[in-house]
């Protein structure tokens, strides 16, 4: 059976990813501030999210791709939101992030380039939680989104980095994943 996979920020680069990982047969669950990307992609078969917390809810995978440190600390840790994306009905204050939607065993996949203090930060949170992430910005624009070809320059744990391996199916150059992979083995021998 296929992970899973969410994708929150469909702007230029994640909305040909989402694409791409419907094409390689995942099944993805999809979020944006905006609606218009949203509804694409669901036309396309992917399932529409309200909410960051939505997409971790019903992954196994979530992928962002969002512009900075800010957006993404916000979209992953959450903060209480004052409604629902597109429905401008209140909520309860709950968080709306990934971390709230999220159970142990979720991989999050940051594609963004942020400051490394916060990767490692939201890192650590996500692991009291039981979840764990990778640190996986991306070089090759909107073109190498489009076209599948983006280099994943990624650090985490091996064994993250062996199930992200199932989602690059889509294509992506991952010699940058793989080297990495291949220090972090000999480190840990």
């Amino acid at each position: 059976m296929s992970e899973r996979v969410g994708v929150i920020g469909l702007g230029m680069m994640g909305k040909p990813m989402a694409h791409n990982l419907l094409r390689a047969g995942f099944p993805v669950i999809v979020y944006n501030r905006s609606r218009p990307a949203i509804d694409e992609l669901a036309a396309a078969g992917a399932v529409p999210a309200g909410s960051p917390r939505e997409v971790a809810a019903h992954s196994d995978i979530v992928i962002t791709m969002l512009p900075d440190s800010p957006d993404v600390e916000a979209v992953v840790l959450g903060a209480p939101s004052t409604h629902l994306a597109g429905s401008g009905q209140a909520d309860s204050g709950q968080s709306d992030g990934v971390l709230a939607g999220g159970r142990p065993g979720l991989l999050v996949i940051h594609m963004s380039t942020i400051a490394p203090i916060v990767a490692r930060s939201i890192a650590a949170t996500l692991e009291q939680h039981g979840m764990r992430m990778l640190d996986a910005p991306v070089s090759g624009g909107d073109v190498g989104a489009i076209n599948a070809t983006l280099s994943i320059m990624a650090g985490g744990a091996a064994e993250d980095m062996q199930r992200a391996a199932g989602v690059r199916g889509a294509r992506y150059d991952d010699h940058a994943l793989r080297a990495k992979r291949q220090r972090a083995d000999r480190q840990s021998v």
